[in-house]
Protein backbone atom coordinates (compact mmCIF):
# COMPACT_ATOMS: atom_id res chain seq x y z
CA UNK A 1 0.00 0.00 0.00
CA UNK A 2 1.20 3.47 -1.13
CA UNK A 3 2.65 6.11 1.70
CA UNK A 4 0.84 9.25 0.86
CA UNK A 5 1.60 12.23 3.16
CA UNK A 6 0.09 15.82 2.42
CA UNK A 7 1.90 17.95 0.05
CA UNK A 8 2.71 21.45 0.43
CA UNK A 9 1.25 23.84 -1.70
CA UNK A 10 2.91 27.60 -2.52
CA UNK A 11 1.21 30.35 -1.14
CA UNK A 12 -1.53 31.67 -2.55
CA UNK A 13 -1.22 35.17 -4.69
CA UNK A 14 -3.32 36.78 -2.38
CA UNK A 15 -1.68 35.38 0.34
CA UNK A 16 -0.74 38.56 2.02
CA UNK A 17 -4.37 39.84 2.16
CA UNK A 18 -4.93 36.50 4.29
CA UNK A 19 -1.65 37.39 6.44
CA UNK A 20 -2.95 41.11 6.96
CA UNK A 21 -6.45 39.93 7.75
CA UNK A 22 -5.97 37.48 10.07
CA UNK A 23 -2.69 39.43 12.14
CA UNK A 24 -5.24 42.26 12.59
CA UNK A 25 -8.52 39.81 13.85
CA UNK A 26 -5.92 38.45 16.13
CA UNK A 27 -4.80 41.83 17.46
CA UNK A 28 -8.20 42.81 17.88
CA UNK A 29 -9.01 39.48 20.01
CA UNK A 30 -5.77 40.02 22.26
CA UNK A 31 -6.20 43.37 23.28
CA UNK A 32 -6.62 44.56 26.60
CA UNK A 33 -10.61 44.29 27.33
CA UNK A 34 -11.16 42.58 24.22
CA UNK A 35 -12.19 38.84 26.48
CA UNK A 36 -15.44 40.23 27.65
CA UNK A 37 -19.08 38.90 25.85
CA UNK A 38 -19.44 42.10 24.79
CA UNK A 39 -16.11 43.24 23.45
CA UNK A 40 -16.15 39.87 21.72
CA UNK A 41 -19.43 40.69 20.21
CA UNK A 42 -18.54 43.36 18.24
CA UNK A 43 -15.53 42.26 16.85
CA UNK A 44 -17.74 38.97 15.41
CA UNK A 45 -20.30 41.76 14.32
CA UNK A 46 -17.43 44.30 12.52
CA UNK A 47 -15.72 40.78 11.11
CA UNK A 48 -18.94 39.45 9.99
CA UNK A 49 -20.21 42.55 8.21
CA UNK A 50 -16.64 43.13 6.08
CA UNK A 51 -17.29 39.52 5.19
CA UNK A 52 -20.41 39.03 4.56
CA UNK A 53 -22.57 43.01 3.68
CA UNK A 54 -19.15 45.16 3.17
CA UNK A 55 -21.78 47.76 1.46
CA UNK A 56 -23.29 48.29 5.12
CA UNK A 57 -19.90 47.92 7.09
CA UNK A 58 -18.89 51.31 7.32
CA UNK A 59 -22.48 52.31 8.35
CA UNK A 60 -24.06 48.98 10.13
CA UNK A 61 -25.49 51.32 12.94
CA UNK A 62 -27.39 53.47 10.94
CA UNK A 63 -28.60 51.13 8.34
CA UNK A 64 -30.21 49.07 10.84
CA UNK A 65 -32.81 51.79 11.76
CA UNK A 66 -32.71 53.15 8.19
CA UNK A 67 -36.28 52.38 7.07
CA UNK A 68 -35.54 52.58 3.54
CA UNK A 69 -33.35 49.37 3.62
CA UNK A 70 -35.46 46.63 2.95
CA UNK A 71 -37.03 44.60 6.20
CA UNK A 72 -35.11 41.31 5.85
CA UNK A 73 -31.83 42.85 5.00
CA UNK A 74 -31.94 45.02 8.45
CA UNK A 75 -32.58 41.07 10.27
CA UNK A 76 -29.58 39.76 8.35
CA UNK A 77 -27.59 42.84 9.43
CA UNK A 78 -28.68 42.48 13.32
CA UNK A 79 -27.89 38.70 13.25
CA UNK A 80 -23.91 39.85 12.32
CA UNK A 81 -24.21 40.29 16.24
CA UNK A 82 -24.18 37.31 18.64
CA UNK A 83 -26.44 39.25 20.81
CA UNK A 84 -29.29 39.20 19.05
CA UNK A 85 -29.27 35.54 17.86
CA UNK A 86 -29.92 32.73 20.11
CA UNK A 87 -27.47 29.48 19.89
CA UNK A 88 -29.08 25.90 21.18
CA UNK A 89 -26.77 25.68 24.04
CA UNK A 90 -28.23 28.78 25.49
CA UNK A 91 -31.58 27.06 26.13
CA UNK A 92 -29.73 24.05 27.91
CA UNK A 93 -30.60 24.06 31.52
CA UNK A 94 -26.50 22.90 32.65
CA UNK A 95 -25.55 26.17 30.24
CA UNK A 96 -22.65 27.99 32.27
CA UNK A 97 -23.51 31.30 31.27
CA UNK A 98 -20.47 32.80 32.99
CA UNK A 99 -18.28 30.33 30.73
CA UNK A 100 -20.91 30.27 27.70
CA UNK A 101 -21.53 33.58 26.98
CA UNK A 102 -17.83 35.39 26.77
CA UNK A 103 -17.12 32.07 23.87
CA UNK A 104 -20.39 32.35 22.28
CA UNK A 105 -19.69 35.68 19.73
CA UNK A 106 -16.13 33.27 19.03
CA UNK A 107 -18.63 30.18 17.89
CA UNK A 108 -21.03 32.33 15.64
CA UNK A 109 -17.79 33.57 14.23
CA UNK A 110 -16.38 30.67 13.71
CA UNK A 111 -20.37 28.82 12.42
CA UNK A 112 -21.03 32.55 10.05
CA UNK A 113 -17.47 32.04 8.26
CA UNK A 114 -17.39 28.36 7.22
CA UNK A 115 -21.20 29.65 5.77
CA UNK A 116 -19.47 32.55 3.73
CA UNK A 117 -18.57 32.63 0.70
CA UNK A 118 -14.96 33.06 1.37
CA UNK A 119 -15.02 30.35 4.15
CA UNK A 120 -16.84 27.50 2.39
CA UNK A 121 -13.68 25.13 0.97
CA UNK A 122 -11.34 28.01 2.00
CA UNK A 123 -8.87 24.89 3.18
CA UNK A 124 -6.14 27.12 4.71
CA UNK A 125 -7.83 30.29 5.92
CA UNK A 126 -10.29 28.12 7.63
CA UNK A 127 -7.62 25.89 9.29
CA UNK A 128 -5.96 29.41 10.38
CA UNK A 129 -8.82 31.22 11.72
CA UNK A 130 -9.93 28.07 13.60
CA UNK A 131 -6.64 27.78 15.30
CA UNK A 132 -6.67 31.38 16.45
CA UNK A 133 -10.07 30.99 18.01
CA UNK A 134 -9.72 27.62 19.58
CA UNK A 135 -7.31 28.52 22.14
CA UNK A 136 -10.08 31.28 22.89
CA UNK A 137 -12.94 28.87 23.38
CA UNK A 138 -11.46 25.36 24.47
CA UNK A 139 -10.01 24.59 27.77
CA UNK A 140 -7.40 23.87 26.54
CA UNK A 141 -5.75 23.50 23.07
CA UNK A 142 -2.92 22.09 22.11
CA UNK A 143 -0.28 22.66 19.48
CA UNK A 144 -1.10 22.63 15.84
CA UNK A 145 -4.86 22.31 16.08
CA UNK A 146 -6.25 21.28 12.72
CA UNK A 147 -10.25 21.64 12.44
CA UNK A 148 -12.16 21.98 9.01
CA UNK A 149 -15.70 23.32 7.86
CA UNK A 150 -18.81 22.91 9.35
CA UNK A 151 -17.73 21.87 13.23
CA UNK A 152 -19.56 22.16 15.88
CA UNK A 153 -19.65 22.21 19.44
CA UNK A 154 -22.12 22.30 22.26
CA UNK A 155 -20.40 24.53 24.42
CA UNK A 156 -17.31 24.92 23.43
CA UNK A 157 -15.68 25.66 26.79
CA UNK A 158 -15.81 21.93 27.86
CA UNK A 159 -12.96 21.14 24.76
CA UNK A 160 -9.73 19.92 26.13
CA UNK A 161 -7.69 18.89 22.92
CA UNK A 162 -3.79 17.62 22.98
CA UNK A 163 -1.26 18.40 20.08
CA UNK A 164 -1.41 17.54 16.44
CA UNK A 165 -4.98 16.69 16.37
CA UNK A 166 -7.21 16.90 13.14
CA UNK A 167 -11.13 17.08 13.11
CA UNK A 168 -12.38 16.99 9.74
CA UNK A 169 -15.44 18.32 7.98
CA UNK A 170 -19.27 18.03 9.38
CA UNK A 171 -18.19 16.83 13.04
CA UNK A 172 -20.31 17.19 16.19
CA UNK A 173 -18.32 17.42 19.34
CA UNK A 174 -20.98 17.69 21.97
CA UNK A 175 -19.26 18.71 25.14
CA UNK A 176 -21.66 18.89 27.54
CA UNK A 177 -20.23 17.08 29.54
CA UNK A 178 -17.05 17.02 28.06
CA UNK A 179 -14.37 16.14 25.92
CA UNK A 180 -10.73 15.10 26.13
CA UNK A 181 -8.90 14.81 22.47
CA UNK A 182 -5.22 13.14 23.10
CA UNK A 183 -2.28 14.11 21.00
CA UNK A 184 -2.75 13.26 17.57
CA UNK A 185 -6.44 12.57 17.63
CA UNK A 186 -7.83 12.42 14.09
CA UNK A 187 -11.68 12.46 13.74
CA UNK A 188 -12.84 11.75 10.67
CA UNK A 189 -16.06 13.54 8.58
CA UNK A 190 -19.34 13.33 9.91
CA UNK A 191 -18.64 12.07 13.36
CA UNK A 192 -20.07 12.41 16.53
CA UNK A 193 -18.58 12.62 19.57
CA UNK A 194 -20.84 12.91 22.79
CA UNK A 195 -20.90 13.42 26.52
CA UNK A 196 -24.26 13.78 27.39
CA UNK A 197 -27.24 11.23 27.72
CA UNK A 198 -30.66 10.98 28.11
CA UNK A 199 -33.02 8.67 30.25
CA UNK A 200 -34.66 6.24 27.81
CA UNK A 201 -37.85 7.33 30.61
CA UNK A 202 -37.99 10.64 30.91
CA UNK A 203 -35.67 12.99 28.03
CA UNK A 204 -35.35 15.77 30.67
CA UNK A 205 -33.62 13.26 32.57
CA UNK A 206 -29.90 14.00 31.07
CA UNK A 207 -26.74 12.92 32.56
CA UNK A 208 -23.28 14.68 31.72
CA UNK A 209 -20.02 12.18 31.64
CA UNK A 210 -16.67 13.18 30.12
CA UNK A 211 -15.62 11.20 26.99
CA UNK A 212 -12.11 10.48 25.92
CA UNK A 213 -10.22 9.59 23.24
CA UNK A 214 -6.76 8.97 24.11
CA UNK A 215 -3.33 9.42 22.31
CA UNK A 216 -3.39 8.63 18.70
CA UNK A 217 -6.90 7.61 18.54
CA UNK A 218 -9.00 7.71 15.67
CA UNK A 219 -12.47 8.07 15.21
CA UNK A 220 -13.50 7.47 11.01
CA UNK A 221 -16.19 8.25 8.85
CA UNK A 222 -19.74 8.73 10.20
CA UNK A 223 -19.11 7.06 13.31
CA UNK A 224 -20.30 8.01 16.82
CA UNK A 225 -18.85 7.79 20.24
CA UNK A 226 -21.33 7.76 22.67
CA UNK A 227 -21.44 9.50 26.50
CA UNK A 228 -18.53 8.14 29.18
CA UNK A 229 -16.54 5.74 26.32
CA UNK A 230 -12.66 5.75 26.62
CA UNK A 231 -11.13 5.22 23.58
CA UNK A 232 -7.61 3.95 24.69
CA UNK A 233 -4.26 4.72 23.00
CA UNK A 234 -4.07 3.75 19.36
CA UNK A 235 -8.02 2.94 19.67
CA UNK A 236 -9.95 3.52 16.48
CA UNK A 237 -13.29 3.41 16.04
CA UNK A 238 -14.63 2.26 12.19
CA UNK A 239 -16.90 3.87 9.18
CA UNK A 240 -20.36 3.65 10.66
CA UNK A 241 -19.85 2.12 14.35
CA UNK A 242 -21.36 3.26 16.98
CA UNK A 243 -19.02 2.71 20.27
CA UNK A 244 -21.26 2.06 23.75
CA UNK A 245 -18.39 1.02 25.44
CA UNK A 246 -14.98 1.56 26.09
CA UNK A 247 -12.36 1.08 23.44
CA UNK A 248 -9.55 -0.88 24.39
CA UNK A 249 -5.91 0.52 23.19
CA UNK A 250 -4.75 -0.32 19.78
CA UNK A 251 -8.19 -2.30 19.32
CA UNK A 252 -9.90 -1.56 15.88
CA UNK A 253 -13.45 -1.44 16.91
CA UNK A 254 -16.30 -1.82 14.12
CA UNK A 255 -20.15 -2.66 13.82
CA UNK A 256 -23.36 -1.41 16.31
CA UNK A 257 -22.55 -1.77 19.30
CA UNK A 258 -19.06 -1.40 18.02
CA UNK A 259 -16.92 -4.76 19.29
CA UNK A 260 -13.20 -5.29 18.73
CA UNK A 261 -12.34 -7.13 15.53
CA UNK A 262 -8.31 -6.86 15.14
CA UNK A 263 -5.79 -5.56 17.20
CA UNK A 264 -3.69 -3.35 15.93
CA UNK A 265 -0.14 -4.63 14.48
CA UNK A 266 2.10 -2.03 16.28
CA UNK A 267 0.31 -2.84 19.38
CA UNK A 268 3.06 -3.78 22.68
CA UNK A 269 2.54 -6.86 24.29
CA UNK A 270 -0.45 -7.66 25.51
CA UNK A 271 0.53 -6.30 29.30
CA UNK A 272 2.11 -3.37 27.79
CA UNK A 273 -1.43 -1.89 26.41
CA UNK A 274 -3.17 -3.28 29.60
CA UNK A 275 -0.76 -1.66 31.50
CA UNK A 276 -0.95 1.40 29.06
CA UNK A 277 -5.13 1.95 29.28
CA UNK A 278 -5.08 1.78 33.46
CA UNK A 279 -2.75 5.15 33.15
CA UNK A 280 -5.27 6.60 31.27
CA UNK A 281 -8.18 5.64 33.21
CA UNK A 282 -6.04 7.04 36.26
CA UNK A 283 -5.82 10.03 34.84
CA UNK A 284 -9.58 10.77 34.39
Amino acid sequence: MAFLPLRSLPPRPAAALADAWLDRLAERLHAPGADTPDARAVICRDTLAELLYPGFAPRLEEALVDESIPLGTRLALSALDPRNVTLEPEYYADCDDAQFQPVKPLLWLWYSFDRSPLGGQHVELGVRLRRLLAPLIFRRCGANFKCFQHVEFSFGYNMEVGDDVVVHRHVLLDDRGGIVLGNKVSISDYANVYSHTHSIVEQRDVTNVTTVLGDGVRVTYHATVLAGVHVGEQGMVGACAVATKDVRPYHVNVGIPAKSIVVKPNAPREEAWVSAAAREKSRD
